[in-house]
Order: C-alpha cells, then sequence, then structure tokens
C-alpha cells in the first residue's frame, strides 16, 4: 500500500497541460482496450482534464510517435570514444611510423594476427606512460587493436611463430645479395621467420630459409642454439677390449657369496676365470678369501678343464693378485693387469658374477655336522653345476654355438704367435709405466711409505699402491697413515681391508682439502671477477642517473635487464630499477612500478618464469615485508 501511494505521489507531482494529459490518458485508453481492460470513456477524460477533444488527439498522435524511440536494448548503452585532440593522435601515428621505419621487422601483419618484437611492445607501453588519453583513442593513434593494447597493460601471453617451411631457393648466390642479407638483419628486431619472408618479398632477394641462415651464422650475427649430440662416451668403449681366439687370453676376479648353515653364516670367496674370447667359464676356486691362493686354484682348475694354459691371464690390481706365488703358478702365462677406473676390462667376469648372482638361490642348510665343511662342498657343487650348464647353452650373439663349442675350435701357430707378442708388448707398456711413474714421485715419501706398510703388515709386492699414494700431498698422504694406524688400533677398519683402503683414505683427505682450498678460492676470485665486470655497468648507471626522463631511465634499465643471460648483469640492472622507483615521489612510486613491470612482461623473449621472477624481485626489494 505504502509503494501504490508513493507512485500516485509521483504521478500527481508531473505537471501537464490538459491537452498533454488527456492525450496521455487516451494513449492508454486505447492501450487499455486492446487488452481487455476497464478504462473511462474518452467523454469522462475530456470532462476530467477540462481539456479540447480536437487538441488531445492531435497531441496523442504527436507522443504516439515519438514514444517508440524512447526504447533501447537491455543492457549498457553503447561506448561512444570521446574524440581527442587532433593533435595528439596525429603526434602518436607519427611517433609510431618513425619508430616502424627505424626498426623494420618489428611488426609483421599475418594473414590471421600481427606479430610484434618486445622493443616495439615497450616502445608502446611508453607511449601510454607519457599521454593521459582515453584508451580507445590511444589504440587508434597508435594503430594497435583494443584488444591486443589491452593484453599488453596486463600479463600478455606469449606470441605464436609461424612454422611454415619455406622452400629453399636454388638460385646462385651473389655478393650483392648476400651483402643486402646482412644489411638489413643488422638492423632487423622481428622473428628470423619473418626476416626470411622480409628477404623474399620486399628485398626481393630469391633466398630460401637455409641459404639466409648459412649467411647469417657465416657473418657471426646468429647463432642459434642447438641440442647437444649424443655422448661419445656411449660408444667409445664398446668393443675395445681386443680378443684373438680361444684359450688366448683368460679374465680372472672373486666374488663373495654367503652361505648360512645352521644359522651360522659363512662367507666365501668364488673365483673365477672366463675365457675372453669366447665367454667361457674355464676355472673356479672356492676359499676363504681373494688372495693369491684363490687365483692359483682357480688357474689350475681352468687348465684341469682345457687341457692347456691361456697366453695371458687378466687380473684386477689387487696386490694379492700379482705376488711371487702366482707368478710361479702362471708358468708361462703373462700376467696383465687390468686398466684402473674401466669396469670393462673385466666385462666378461663381471657378466658371469652378474648371471651367476641372478640364478643363485640362497644357500642355507640344516644340518648339524660338519657345518663348514658342508657349506663349502654345497657352494662348490652349485659353482660346478651352474659352470658347466652354462658352457653348454647355445648362445644368440655367436649363432647358436655354445661357450664349449667355441672353445674347441682349432687355432692356428701363426695366431698364437701374434698373440703372444702383443700381450708381452701389452705387458712390457704396463710396467714400463708403472715404472715411469715411481720414477716421479719423491723417494722421502717412498721410504716413508715403505716404513709404515712394514710396521702395518699390508701386503703391496710390486709397490703399486705405494706409488699411487705418492702421488698426493705431503699433509694428505701423512693424515692418511696416522688415519688408517688410529682405526686398526680403535678396531673399526672393515674386515679384509687391504692396502687399497688406505689409498681410498688418502684420496679422500686430498679431495677434502682441495674442496676447502677451492672454495676459499673461489670466493675470493669470483668477488675481485665480480667487481671487475661490474665497473662498467656501474658507469653507465650512472649516466643514465643524469638523465631527467624517469620513463626512459626505466624502459633502459628494463631492456638491460632482460636482454642478458647473466645473473649478475640482471640482478645488477634490477637493483638498479629498485633504486629508480625508490627515488620517485610517494604519489607517483606506485605507477612507475607498475610501468616497468608491464615492460618487463612485455619482453616477450624472455620466457613467462624469468619475467615474472623480474617483477617480483623487483616488488620484493622495494616494498620488503619484513
Amino acid at each position: 500500500m505504502e509503494a501504490d501511494r508513493a507512485r500516485e505521489n509521483v504521478l500527481a507531482s508531473i505537471a501537464l497541460p490538459p491537452a498533454w494529459l488527456a492525450a496521455v490518458l487516451l494513449l492508454g485508453r486505447g492501450i487499455a482496450s486492446d487488452h481487455d481492460l476497464d478504462c473511462p470513456s474518452v467523454e469522462a477524460i475530456v470532462t476530467a482534464t477540462g481539456a479540447s477533444k480536437s487538441h488531445a488527439y492531435d497531441v496523442a498522435s504527436k507522443i504516439a510517435i515519438v514514444l517508440p524511440t524512447l526504447v533501447r536494448a537491455p543492457g549498457r548503452p553503447a561506448h561512444v570514444p570521446s574524440e581527442a585532440p587532433p593533435n595528439e593522435t596525429v603526434d602518436l601515428t607519427r611517433a609510431v611510423l618513425a619508430y616502424v621505419m627505424e626498426h623494420p621487422g618489428c611488426v609483421d601483419r599475418g594473414a590471421q594476427r600481427n606479430r610484434y618484437s618486445d622493443a616495439f611492445r615497450r616502445f608502446i607501453l611508453g607511449l601510454r606512460a607519457q599521454h593521459d588519453l582515453d584508451l580507445d583513442s590511444f589504440a587508434l593513434g597508435v594503430g594497435i587493436p583494443m584488444g591486443t593494447l589491452k593484453d599488453w597493460l596486463l600479463s600478455p601471453p606469449a606470441p605464436s611463430e609461424e612454422t611454415t617451411e619455406t622452400a629453399p631457393s636454388t638460385s646462385p648466390l651473389s655478393t650483392a645479395h648476400m651483402q643486402t642479407v646482412i644489411d638489413a638483419y643488422s638492423r632487423w628486431q622481428g622473428s628470423f621467420l619473418d626476416f626470411c619472408e622480409h628477404v623474399r618479398r620486399d628485398l626481393h632477394v630469391p633466398f630460401g630459409r637455409d641459404i639466409v641462415r648459412r649467411i647469417l651464422e657465416t657473418d657471426g650475427q646468429r647463432k642459434p642454439a642447438r641440442r647437444d649430440g649424443r655422448s661419445p662416451d656411449e660408444l667409445a668403449l664398446r668393443g675395445s677390449f681386443q680378443t684373438y681366439f680361444p684359450g688366448a687370453q683368460w679374465v680372472g676376479d672373486g666374488m663373495q657369496v654367503p652361505v648360512v648353515v645352521d644359522g651360522h653364516r659363512f662367507v666365501f670367496n668364488l673365483e673365477l676365470d672366463v675365457d675372453a674370447h669366447t665367454g667361457a667359464f674355464v676355472g673356479a676356486s672356492v676359499g676363504d678369501n681373494e688372495d693369491s691362493a684363490a687365483v692359483v686354484e682357480a688357474f689350475h682348475s681352468g687348465v684341469a678343464t682345457t687341457g692347456a694354459p691361456p697366453i695371458a691371464l687378466l687380473l684386477d690390481n689387487k696386490p694379492s693378485n700379482h705376488t711371487t706365488e702366482v707368478d710361479a703358478s702362471l708358468g708361462d702365462t703373462i700376467r696383465i693387469r687390468a686398466t684402473p677406473e674401466r669396469p670393462q676390462n673385466k666385462a666378461h667376469v663381471e657378466g658371469a658374477f652378474g648371471l651367476f648372482s641372478q640364478i643363485l638361490p640362497p644357500l642355507a642348510l640344516d644340518t648339524r655336522a660338519g657345518v663348514y665343511e658342508v657349506a663349502r662342498s654345497f657352494l662348490g657343487l652349485v659353482v660346478a653345476v651352474w659352470a658347466r650348464t652354462t658352457n653348454h647353452r647355445p648362445r644368440n650373439d655367436r649363432r647358436g654355438r655354445s661357450r664349449f663349442d667355441l672353445y674347441a675350435e682349432d687355432v692356428t701357430d701363426e695366431q698364437i704367435d701374434h698373440a703372444r707378442r702383443e700381450l708381452r708388448e701389452l705387458c712390457h707398456r704396463q710396467e714400463q709405466a708403472r715404472r715411469t711413474l715411481e720414477a716421479r714421485r719423491r723417494p722421502e715419501v717412498l721410504a716413508l711409505l715403505d716404513d709404515h706398510f712394514t710396521r702395518l703388515g699390508l701386503l703391496d709386492p710390486q709397490r703399486n699402491i705405494r706409488i699411487a699414494i705418492a702421488g698426493y700431498p705431503i699433509d694428505a698422504v701423512a693424515d692418511g697413515l696416522l688415519t688408517f694406524a688410529a682405526k686398526r688400533r680403535a678396531n673399526t677398519l672393515p674386515d679384509g681391508v687391504d692396502a687399497r683402503y688406505l689409498l681410498g683414505i688418502v684420496r679422500n683427505i686430498a679431495a677434502k682439502t682441495e674442496g676447502e682450498i677451492l672454495a676459499e678460492t673461489l670466493y675470493r676470485g669470483r668477488l675481485e671477477i665480480q667487481a671487475r665486470f661490474l665497473a662498467p655497468l656501474r658507469a653507465e648507471r650512472e649516466a643514465l642517473r643524469r638523465e631527467p626522463d624517469v620513463l626512459r631511465v626505466l624502459l633502459v634499465l628494463v631492456e638491460n635487464a632482460l636482454n642478458t643471460t647473466s645473473t649478475l648483469e640482471r640482478g645488477f640492472w634490477l637493483d638498479a630499477i629498485v633504486e629508480t622507483l625508490r627515488e620517485q615521489p610517494d604519489a607517483d612510486r606506485e605507477r612507475r612500478f607498475l610501468h616497468a613491470a608491464r615492460l618487463i612482461e612485455a619482453t616477450f623473449a624472455v620466457g613467462p618464469r624469468e619475467r615474472h621472477d623480474a617483477v617480483r624481485y623487483v616488488a620484493d626489494r622495494l616494498v620488503p615485508v619484513t
């Protein structure tokens, strides 16, 4: 009821002449009769308003014509851009035109969309900061679509590059054409694909993309990033182990195998000899330790299996493998050392151990009589069955022939003599290298090591380990010897360690000392180098400080910060942006910061994450939270 009275009061307050009031009522009467509503008669309306009937109808016809024009579509009314002063839009257009003429390629009009360079986007944003026009007039003046301009003022997405291939030209190269390409690219700011199209379309140079790329790379103007190729290490060592024929060279090594009997755990050493040419398992030994006796027993087992010793036996550098006992048992067989830090030298026996480990079940016996002998015999039986079975198994990589078949091949006397000469030469070179290395070591350090090796009871029959240790600094050698002695007194050395464990201690101490010296050298040296590299940057920054145009200063700082891949230089120029913004009045600081952020985000040559990090870097230091 109160709302109805309010509406009546509003209508009552409308002061209209009698003829106009009667005209409104007459129009309402016509509408009401069309909808079968009750309405007063014409005479009642004329009498009540005191108007002339003819005059009232005349006014009603006029209102009926004007009334439909007052109706508009739902929603906000269409925006009519305000007209900017002609001089300002003309100045904007001239500035953009001059920039495009000075920087060819900064704008490329494609079939579906335009592409703009980072510098051009920053230039437009700089104009926007200088001219206080409404956005429609500004977009019209600079010739940028409204949607694109709004994106630039926010966080623009990365541009998409066309990847349409251009057929390479078969036209002959000419010096004039090549010089035209080189000169044009020195001023080009667009993408490489657009430049290739510009060369053919605008410069009328009949070169394809591949020729343009080679010209620019040869001139040094363009160095595209290339993916690293496959590492040569993948194939460098494949097939590098030279083999001759069955029985020419065996490879021996040991492997620790645990056996549990009635809850008692025993660890045995499995010494295995493998023929390098065929991969056949020729000899094996099961014992307590990987020592000289194990090497000799496995060798004799191989001789008994094959009927003849090999020309050479390759063993790793463990001291127990190179004793006088081993040499005496080998007889005419040449003993060769495995190359240090080259596991592929023993790939044959290592592969055999890997296969053995895969098929070997848990070795556990539940018996109360002679646990040691039962465990040892059980392991020997497993090794014998496994080796014999594997030797007769066909091999796919040898056209279905087994190791037994391959080892039974006939060998000529010429092959034997050739292999013997080369293996002796290899052994001679290794021994000569060892003697040369020993001669280069300081005699006083070797004498110190001799005394401690005797005192500690460490086995090193050919002094190979002592020669290796003597190559480290004397401080590391001394600390290593004393550390080893202390561990022995404290009973903290692992079981079964030998002189190689001492070598590892010395190596680790030397590496730790080297790391400490390296850290100190890196810190001081980098400070010195940093100061040297920052000197010209500081000079350029001081020159910019004298520039009165803040927008110009921010533009240069942003370009310097994002046009470098150096972390040092980028941090320097971002700090310069922070300093420049701090010097601004409080009322202008936020506006200047947002302008600098737009310039950063408009640099599409830098990835989104790097752009966001740069904006965050400036914001964190400009407005610190803690």
